[in-house]
This record gives C-alpha cells, structure tokens and sequence, in this order.
C-alpha cells in the first residue's frame, strides 16, 4: 500500500477564497479544516499568513484546536529579488504563523522571470533555492509550487528543470508541478510529469486548475505517471474556472485506479463532507454534482429502474453508499410500475403491485405532470400522494377557508393578513395572523392553528420558496408552479402546488410541507390549550 498512498493537500482555505463570491470567515475555516482532519486529509493549507490578517488570525486560532492526522501549512512566495531569505517579510511571517509545512510558489516559466518579475534567470534560482533552504533550516516540510510548470516546461523546458533542481538541491520534500493556467491537456500532463519523474529523486506533486474543464483528468494522469501528492479543493472552488476537485480525484483515484486516500470509512464521508463545505461557503451544490450530487445515482426512465432493482450495476458505475450518497428513484411522466414501486420501497409503503391502485397511481401521476407537477423537485409530495393510495395516511387536518388582505398606503409597505379556517379532528379553529406578504402570512396563520395540536410544527422553517411561470404565452393567466423547500431538525424536504392562482399553488405546497412532516413524526393529536378548545376558537395575532 505504501508505494500506492496518495498524499491529499487540500487548499479549500486558501486557494479555494479565491472563487468569486467564496468568504469563509476565520471561525469557518476552523470549522472546515477540523471536518478535512476528520476525513484524513494529509495537509491543510490555510492561507496566506503575510498577506493579511484573517490568515494569520486563522493561524494563531489553529494553534488551539488538537487534529488528529493532518498537518496544517501556509502559503507564501519565494523571497524576493535582491532580497536574501533571511530578510525576506513574507518568508519570516511563516515562521511566525506556527506551522510544521509550508508551500511556496516559484517561477518556473523564464517568460514570468524576466516580464513578471523583471529579473535574471540566475537570480531566480537563488530566490527558490535560498527560500527552500531558509524553512528547511527552520524545520518545515516543504513543498515546492512550481507555478506556471507545464506552460514553462512546454517554451523552455532546460530552464523549467533546473528550477526543480535548484529546489530538490535545498531540500524540498515536493516538487510541485502547477498547471496554473488550466490549459493542459492530459497527454501533455502525463509526459512531463514522467519527464521530470525520470529526471529527479524528489516527491512530485501535482496543482491544477480547471480552466479546460481537465483538470480531475489531468490530476489523474499525474498520478498514473509519478505524481504523489494532489493539491485541490473541495468542490472544485477556486479562482477563475476553480481548481481540481478534490471530491472527485479521491474516488475515482481509490475506487477506480487502485490508489489509497483515505481509509473506506472516511470514504463513506464523502458526500457529507462535500455539502458540510457548501454550506458553510453559502453555495448552492449543483444536483449533478459528479459522485456527491443530489442526482448522482438517480434513475428516471422506467426501463433503467426495473434494470437497476435487478442489478445495480446496470446503470450504476460504483455503489453510491461506499461514498455516502443513496441511490433515488424519479416518479414522473416517464415512470413506470418500477419506479412506483422503488419509491414505495425506500419510502417502507406497502404497495400491492398486483392492485389496480397502482397502475392508477402512475396514470395520475402522469396526469398532474401534465398539468405542471413535477415530483422529481418535490419528492415529499410525492411521497403523500402514494401514502394516500395504499391507505397509510391519515387526515389529521382539512381546510374550510381562507382570505387574504392586503392593504397599501402611501407612507408604509404592503400589510399582509390572512385568516385560516380549519377543521382539526372535528373541532373547527379560526387563526388570523399578518406577514411580509399573503404566502408568509398564510404560512403563520396556519401554523398558529395547528401548533398547539402539533408541537413539532414550531421547529418547522421554509428555507426556499420559487415560483415559475408554466406558460408564458398566457401572460398573467398563465398557470405556476410553487416549490417549497422546509426543514426540521436538520432534514429538509420540498412540496409542490399548481394553479392559475399563486397563492392557490402556495397553499398547496405549504399543507402538503406540513402533512409530510407530521407523517415522519408520526403525529397523533395532542389536547389543545384552553384557549382552542372551544367549538371555534379566534386566535388572535
């Protein structure tokens, strides 16, 4: 195993901010780096600690936090032209981050030398090996960034090795190959690697960037040829295009290629590991998110479910729980009896496929898709519709009515308000309640009316609430779709309404928010307070 492990160097910290609209405030980057410790990343790059404060508070703060198997490293540059290590700000502001490994960036590329830097390729090479040195006496690990490496090595490629040798000579434990542009192409990467494989004795490293859309492809063919360590992010965050996706070089790296990243039980971390990250990033996760996506191993047409229950490798190319996803079956106008009863099965529903209901359900389900339904976003509204055709649902609640005011004046914004009228086992309760518009008011006039019957409902929040217009040759008449998005206790789930009428398709997908949370409870009615207990009960807001 040993000559197969694969270093992990994850930058999310760093090179990750560097995304646009990407902010981590130094409290989150803790967060984060003890969750990448937790998964048995080697390294963890945290910034830039001569750049500014955020980085060196970040530092300071890491200093307090035990981890268990990763190194934290900073960032920083070699020393400056005309400038000895010794002298050098940024080289000493990594020494007094605290850290045990550093990587340093150099220029590779003689076109960088001479135009960027507006010096000698001689004193380039005393600029990297000077700054090796320097930390290497300080006693850091050290990776070498050999920035700009493939576009260099490509124009120059005599130059571009004697700065790797020039950093090898200093002690450097790896020699880090950057396609910093992103424009590489895999062939291109595999040979120079083997190239400077066969030249040099040091530890090869590989940072790439995702500008060709290459950039997992050219970290995996890094590796085939030589390289050890692969520097990334989580989630492919990063300046410009992003960098190579960390989330998706480890599987393909352990599950496919044979390589050793992290042990099959942090594996199985993959995917929580990968939305803990966007969600302190504030990023919306894409659904085919290659491995940890929502729709990753989801399955749609009807012929690919029945072949999936048969044999999940039909249509499967590695089994979703080894990286912590779970396999989804898609009810929709393609559905067939398979998917109905997949769902079903990981909903735990008894459905007789031999009962008619459940060729009607799917006739239904067609039916309302048709009409703008769309399941496969709302999987709790689908989820109600087959607990009502095999019985297992139980109506704890019925409208009788609602009305909304709004009121506009010219010194104040719109006033919402809204009165529900529901019937509860029997026992009839009106509530009135206002909001900062008719589906918020609807919302809290209806939660007012069954919270005392249903306390979980008070840990219940709407997280996401989009309307879409159906059809747009109707104008203002056109029929929309509502999709709710809720959350209790950590778990979220989305409901679906449709209609002419907004507030009608809202309303929808509210009650079947609120009906789908009381089935997970496994709600039965409380005794009301005093206050509703009568025959009709005014709660007023």
């Amino acid at each position: 195993m040993g000559e197969k492990r694969i270093c992990l160097y994850d930058t999310t910290l760093r090179d990750g901010t560097q995304g646009e609209g990407i902010s981590l405030s130094v409290e989150d980057k803790v967060k984060i780096a003890v969750r990448l410790d937790q998964f048995g990343v080697d390294f963890i790059e945290g910034g830039w600690p001569g750049s500014n404060p955020k980085d060196m508070a970040f530092f300071e703060r890491m200093k307090e936090v035990p981890l268990g198997h990763a190194v934290v490293a900073a960032f920083g540059s070699t020393c400056r032209p005309g400038v000895s290590a010794e002298e050098d700000q940024n080289l000493k502001a990594i020494l007094d981050s605290g850290v045990k490994a550093a990587a340093i960036f150099g220029k590779s590329w003689d076109l960088h030398v001479t135009q960027a830097l507006k010096t000698t390729l001689e004193e380039n090479l005393r600029m990297v090996a000077d700054s090796v040195r320097f930390l290497k006496q300080h006693g850091l690990t050290v990776m070498f960034d050999a920035e700009h490496f493939f576009d260099g090595y490509k124009q120059n490629p005599v130059y571009a090795l004697n700065v790797l040798e020039a950093a090898e000579a200093a002690g450097a434990d790896w020699l880090v190959l950057c396609d910093t542009n992103g424009g590489s192409l895999p062939h291109e990467i595999s040979e120079i690697v083997a190239a400077v494989r066969s030249s040099l004795q040091a530890s090869i490293g590989i940072h790439v960037h995702n500008d060709g859309e290459l950039a997992v492809a050219n970290s995996l063919a890094a590796v085939q040829a030589g390289a050890t360590q692969v520097q990334g992010t989580i989630n492919g965050i990063g300046e410009r295009c992003g960098n190579v996706n960390l989330i998706s070089v480890i599987p393909n790296l352990q599950l496919k290629m044979g390589y050793s990243c992290v042990s099959a039980e942090n594996l199985a971390q993959l995917t929580s590991l990968s939305r803990y990250v966007a969600e302190i990033a504030n990023m919306a996760m894409p659904t085919n998110q290659p491995f940890v996506g929502n729709s990753a191993f989801a399955h749609k047409g009807g012929i690919h479910v029945s072949a999936v229950l048969k044999n999940p490798q039909t249509y499967e190319h590695l089994v979703p729980e080894q990286i912590g996803n779970r396999r989804r079956v898609l009810v929709s106008e393609l559905a067939g009896q398979s998917n109905l009863l997949a769902k079903a099965e990981e909903m735990n529903i008894t459905f007789d496929r031999k009962q008619p209901e459940s060729r009607e359900m799917i006739k239904l389900i067609k039916e309302r898709e048709y009409q703008g339904y769309q399941y496969e976003g709302a999987e709790a509204s689908l989820s109600l519709l087959l607990l009502q055709a095999s019985g297992e649902e139980r109506q704890l609640f019925v409208l009788e009515s609602f009305k909304i005011w709004m009121e506009k004046s010219a010194e104040k914004s719109i006033l919402s308000e809204a009165m529900v009228k529901i019937n509860v086992n029997g026992q009839i309760v009106h509530t009135i309640a206002e909001g900062n518009g008719p589906v918020n008011a609807l919302d809290n006039a209806l939660r007012k009316a069954l919270e005392d019957y249903f306390p979980c409902l008070s840990e219940m929040y709407l997280t996401d609430y989009k309307v879409r217009v159906l059809d747009e040759s109707q104008a203002t008449a056109a029929k929309v779709r509502v999709l709710i998005e809720s959350m209790h206790n950590g778990e979220r789930w989305s409901t679906v309404g449709v209609s002419t009428n907004v507030i009608e398709a809202s309303w929808e997908a509210l009650v079947d928010s609120i009906r789908y949370l009381l089935w997970k409870e496994g709600c039965i009615l409380d005794s009301p307070s005093e206050e509703t207990e009568r025959p009709i009960g005014i709660v007023n807001h």
